[in-house]
């Protein structure tokens, strides 16, 4: 699902975010990527998404070759994966109806299918009963899920949540990582970027360490030992 192969970053002779970095992750798995903070994660996510490009290596998605990708074809890109950030990103003179929609209207799809997909994805993340709230009006826990579902409405094959819960409290943080481990369980790999040792050692999946850039750890069933 997603290779990389001796994969650097380098912005300058002392600035190298990321080194030789060699991982696979397939299809279906949870993958947690932990490290200090400036240790290459942030980097890792906007290589994945096309965001940034490498300097050396050959990044896959999906047995698609992304490393020297073209402007055109990074929207196709994007609908395999779906990213959600820590501070949610969204629109706020727009409903959470809208904001979801809002992701389909740019992509181009019709209205019929939008119909259909947006209450299916608020469904799937408990906001149903939310669709004509404002994102002022949400608890930042509620706010996350808006951006989740947003994520949601191409079916992407991989969700990459960069600091999903930085901004949450316990109670919010449990309800997202559940709605994650959901999603996960319909097929989706999910790539969970994130310092929250808590987090990481709940879960008891796979997690890969980056220290300066490199992977210095990658367990099946691992912890946070940072």
């Amino acid at each position: 699902m997603i290779t990389m192969k001796g994969v650097s970053k380098i912005y300058s002779s002392d600035s190298i975010a990321l080194e030789d970095v060699h991982l696979h992750i397939g299809a279906g798995e949870f993958v947690s990527v932990v490290g200090q903070s400036g240790t290459g994660k942030t980097t890792l996510v906007k290589l994945l998404t096309a965001e940034e490009r490498p300097t050396h290596g050959n990044i896959e998605v999906g047995g698609w070759d992304i490393t020297r990708i073209s402007r055109s074809d990074v929207p196709l890109l994007r609908r395999q994966i779906g990213v959600i950030f820590q501070d949610f990103k969204l629109l706020p003179k727009k409903t959470v109806e809208e904001n979801v929609s809002f992701a389909m209207q740019v992509a181009g799809e019709g209205r019929r299918r939008i119909r259909e997909v947006v209450p299916r994805v608020l469904d799937i993340v408990g906001l149903s009963n939310k669709l004509e709230r404002y994102p002022t009006q949400l608890s930042g826990g509620e706010q996350q899920r808006v951006a989740i579902a947003r994520a949601l409405v191409h079916r992407p094959k991989i969700l990459v949540a960069d600091e999903p819960t930085g901004n949450l409290d316990a109670v919010n943080t449990q309800e997202i990582i559940e709605i994650l481990k959901k999603i996960n369980e319909f097929g989706t790999t999910i790539v969970l970027v994130t310092h929250a040792r808590d987090i990481v050692n709940q879960l008891e999946r796979r997690v890969i360490t980056l220290s300066q850039g490199r992977v210095v750890a990658d367990e099946a069933h691992g912890k946070y030992r940072l």
